[in-house]
């Protein structure tokens, strides 16, 4: 693969990433209310999911995803349904849920962020046009792929980083129970957001 081409797929993976969705909004509202604490094991889920809808779309879900638009409406209300859920469920939270089990919110966390990214049809679509755009026909095809893969996965788990820490950053030096109260209120508005436009979401073309 030409330097210049693979560099070409860095920039524009970088700008790509940057643009909120439902995985950074899960990302910020998670990192606001949580802190520190679930910082890894969010970023874990969304670099697993990234590597999911990657591979599927590799496998051909994505173009199938494009041709069937019953499979894409299915795929799109499990995540529009999961991301209220989400929303709902934080809403009700309470200050201390989290300190109860700490280890089973790390968990609930790593498979929130994992579903959140891989039940995006638009990801695994995304994937299948995207990622050609950068493949060189000079040079065998399934290397550059795997690379291409590989990279995204990477650039998306420093992003998922950057969103996720700079947001307990800030939620950690608000430790007012009562504001922490209105942070996770307004981070589970945030997330029945998402799951409302991933639901009128339709598919290209």
């Amino acid at each position: 693969m030409p330097l210049e081409l693979y560099l070409a797929f860095v920039a524009a993976s970088a700008v790509v990433l940057v643009i909120p969705g439902p995985t950074v909004m899960l990302l910020i509202s998670r990192g606001l209310a949580d802190g520190k604490k679930n910082v890894l094991p969010l970023v874990a889920g969304v670099t697993l999911g990234d590597l999911t809808a990657i591979t599927l779309s590799m496998l051909g879900l994505g173009a199938l995803l494009a041709a069937s638009a019953a499979l894409f409406t299915v795929v799109k209300w499990i995540g529009a349904v999961y991301l209220v859920w989400l929303g709902v469920k934080m809403l009700r939270e309470k200050g201390g849920a989290l300190a109860v089990d700490p280890l089973a919110a790390k968990k609930a966390r790593f498979a929130q962020a994992f579903c959140v990214t891989v039940l995006n049809p638009k990801s695994i679509m995304f994937f299948i046009a995207f990622l050609p755009q950068f493949v060189s026909h000079s040079h065998p095809v399934a290397p550059q792929l795997v690379l291409l893969g590989a990279t995204f996965t990477v650039l998306a788990a420093v992003n998922a980083y950057m969103y996720a820490a700079l947001a307990a950053r800030a939620g950690g030096r608000l430790s007012d129970p009562r504001f922490v109260g209105v942070i996770r209120k307004a981070g589970g508005g945030v997330l029945v957001g998402a799951g409302l436009l991933t639901a009128a979401m339709r598919r290209a073309g």
